[in-house]
């Protein structure tokens, strides 16, 4: 077996230049394969984290219009989303595991004794922090005796902490909204990259205190929310838990809940879904080019071979006349076939995991992972690979090992 793999390694270094475009082809299609699914997986964990930091399955229904005739977006009238609506989602809607009103203002002027911020001002109930991702840095979140007793007391996103109490102690002091007092109580960690995002601007109050001084704006009712967050029981129960808080809003004012233009509403479980889809169709088409590249690759391997076998058939007919078995024969030139393979695939692996290790040490854009190998991918490869050698391998090995001695020493 020394001998052979000897023999083998000389022969690839006594053909340098063929030897290394065939394995820098097969490297290059291992290569671009691992690193065009290692990019639409990065795309993919990307999205899912900007989701997650959303929240878990979370879901939303906006105040829409109502068309007067199905299908028709030009007539109808608007309908706003009300406390009232919110409570029979709680009481009636069986597949929505926790829902809070929100009122959202944007146009509230926050200041503090050492500096003022503009921002949104939400108010929400404690169960807010089930529905979305809100992870507490300091201090403490809202509680039922917030809401109940009306407390005039806050949470601060990281950013307007920064704002308002700049390199200063921010739970315990006191901020005016429009004038009015409120006690900070905890401040949120951040969440998201970079400094743009609004859950980090933000203020979050009691919903019975929102409502008392900052409704909604130019509402015709007094209970009229901005939206409502829910979420269901399961991830696969979405769909229901959909249909269920359309059915109680179609009810609670007066139109069908069977016409699909009359809800404006967000799932982004279906969203996901959706993204999901379309990076498993991306993977699916890249693996299929990778799969075609590399039959390709074995098949540039079979026609090397061939040729090896050509110009070494004196070569083999010597062999054979002092000795050599025709297993010997088969066993070099099959495993010369399995090296090329198999050695440049591992070589393009190993160049795809450096170049996406290196990528990781980069600041990565938002939305978007550095790319990572695929477990998945790496092993369809090596199996193609793996299958690519061996009929690369095998045919020619066994056309060189069936030669007689005669006729391999007459070839020219």
């Amino acid at each position: 077996m020394l001998d052979i793999l000897a023999q083998i390694f000389r022969t690839l270094w006594a053909h340098k230049l063929r030897s290394f475009l065939t394995m820098f082809g097969i490297a290059w299609g291992v290569g671009s394969l691992l690193l065009l699914v290692g990019l639409g997986e990065g795309f993919r964990s990307g999205n899912q984290r900007e989701l997650d930091q959303l929240g878990k399955d979370i879901m939303f229904i906006f105040p829409a219009k109502a068309p007067a005739v199905e299908g028709s977006l030009t007539s109808g009238r608007k309908y706003e989303i009300t406390y009232a609506d919110y409570r029979d989602i709680r009481r009636e809607a069986k597949h929505v595991l926790a829902a809070s009103p929100v009122l959202n203002r944007g146009d509230i002027r926050a200041v503090s004794e050492f500096a003022t911020a503009n921002g949104q001002v939400i108010g929400i109930e404690p169960q807010f922090a089930e529905i979305r991702y809100l992870p507490i840095d300091n201090g403490r979140w809202l509680n039922a005796m917030d809401e109940q007793q009306r407390r005039n007391v806050a949470v601060l996103g990281t950013e307007m902490a920064h704002n308002l109490f700049p390199g200063r102690p921010v739970v315990g002091n006191t901020i005016l909204l429009n004038g009015i007092r409120f006690d900070v109580v905890g401040v949120l960690k951040s969440v998201g990259k970079g400094e743009n995002n609004s859950t980090n601007s933000r203020v979050y109050l009691p919903y019975s205190v929102m409502s008392t001084f900052f409704p909604v704006k130019d509402a015709t009712q007094l209970d009229a929310l901005s939206f409502i967050n829910f979420r269901p029981t399961s991830r696969e129960a979405h769909i229901i838990a959909r249909d269920e808080v359309r059915r109680i809003i179609a009810r609670n004012h007066g139109f069908s809940a069977a016409n699909e233009d009359a809800f404006e509403d967000w799932d982004t479980v279906k969203s996901a879904e959706m993204v999901g889809k379309i990076f498993d169709a991306m993977n699916l088409f890249l693996g299929s080019v990778g799969i075609v590249t590399l039959a390709l690759g074995g098949i540039g391997v079979v026609n090397i071979m061939l040729v090896a076998v050509t110009e070494r058939t004196r070569e083999i007919g010597l062999r054979k006349a002092l000795g050599a078995t025709n297993r010997s024969i088969l066993m070099q030139f099959f495993l010369e076939g399995i090296l090329l393979c198999v050695g440049s695939g591992l070589i393009g692996m190993a160049a795809a995991g450096g170049l996406m290790a290196a990528l990781a040490t980069l600041p990565s854009p938002e939305g978007f992972d550095t790319p990572r190998l695929v477990p998945s991918t790496a092993i369809l490869a090596i199996s193609c690979l793996s299958l690519a050698g061996i009929v690369a391998g095998l045919y020619p090995a066994r056309k060189a090992a069936m030669l007689t001695p005669v006729d391999a020493l007459r070839a020219d």
